[in-house]
């Protein structure tokens, strides 16, 4: 009697067994990720700002996961390049892409061919913060603030210029959002880089320029170049004496380069919420904070995904106007 017992419970026993055993591989598997190193691609070359904030935190990141965060720039097309091999990455965590407002929200409308779409073709991951713009000039161009400048403009029509880092760059499309809202006629002169625009304004071969307070931070304190005002809805946590261009009378200009963490359409929402908190943690630690800080960087108030999501459709939304309005376009 006893064998015959036994005999009858054992296969309903054995299955399970076998579910409890499946269960705890599945939940061993979920724990264990990461298990190899995780790529942590950089859509620009090597020594930008962008590339260095990533560099900060995918070392951070190590800690906090317990495996290599390796830093890959994949650079070109404005971060068109990077952002697509992200694209069509396997979603399984182990590709990510620290991304900016060129790749993520102002490309999409500025260029004629793209292969992605930054609203669809990620999993949001986190949103970091954000590069505050701001507006500096010539010391001898005889203004003080961005009223002056606009009566200055508005006085000799078309004869000011402003340098960009290049056509379709946010210091270009800042310059179209400043003279849609100022009624300005600022004449665009586009350069291959930061670098060059800032030289030809030191120079006094052009008026000003919109770049970001991290370039312009030491030129600003050298009195090489002077501050009108921060291209920012609020006033920039590294310079705070400097007004912002919204409250010298253009109250919804905002304009900055933001920077947030993606993986590839499809990503596992518990591989998702993982690697939220691990970012999240990063970016708490103190010599992420001190160095973003000491950066210019702005952090985000907000670090869920969805925050993220919802961040890049509207940036998107409104860079496409601007877009549109300037008619600017690139292969």
């Amino acid at each position: 009697m006893n064998i015959n017992r036994r005999l009858l419970v054992g296969p309903a026993a054995l299955a399970s067994a076998a579910l409890c055993l499946g269960f705890s591989l599945n939940v061993q598997a979920a724990e264990k990720f990461p298990e190899r190193p995780i790529s942590f691609i950089v859509p620009f070359p090597p020594g930008g700002p962008t590339d260095a904030m990533a560099r900060i935190l995918a070392t951070e990141l190590t800690k906090e996961l317990g495996q290599s965060v390796i830093v890959e720039n994949k650079a070109g097309a404005g971060g068109n390049i990077g952002a697509d091999f992200v694209a069509r990455a396997k979603p399984d965590g182990y590709t990510l892409m620290f991304g900016t407002s060129g790749p993520l929200a102002i490309n999409k409308p500025l260029y004629r061919s793209i292969n992605y779409d930054p609203r669809t073709s990620f999993s949001p991951i986190i949103y970091v913060g954000y590069l505050p713009n701001v507006l500096v000039v010539r010391p001898n161009l005889g203004v003080s603030n961005v009223k002056e400048l606009i009566e200055l403009d508005k006085s000799k029509p078309g004869r000011l210029n402003f340098a960009s880092s290049g056509n379709g760059a946010s210091s270009h499309l800042a310059g179209v959002l400043f003279n849609g809202m100022a009624g300005t006629e600022l004449q665009h002169v586009p350069y291959k880089g930061t670098g060059p625009a800032l030289n030809d304004l030191l120079a006094g071969q052009v008026e000003m320029t919109f770049t970001d307070i991290l370039t312009a931070m030491p030129y600003i304190k050298a009195g090489k170049v002077k501050a009108l005002g921060v291209a920012t809805a609020k006033r920039s946590s590294a310079m705070p004496q400097i007004p912002t261009i919204a409250e010298q009378g253009l109250p919804d200009y905002d304009v900055s380069v933001f920077f947030g963490v993606v993986g590839p359409k499809g990503m596992a929402a518990d591989r998702v919420a993982l690697l939220n908190q691990a970012y999240a943690k990063a970016l708490d630690s103190d010599n992420v904070k001190k160095a973003f800080a000491a950066q210019g960087l702005e952090r985000g108030v907000d670090t869920k995904p969805a925050y993220l999501a919802g961040f890049v459709k509207s940036e998107l939304g409104k860079w496409s106007e601007v877009v549109q309005k300037a008619g600017v376009t690139l292969d």
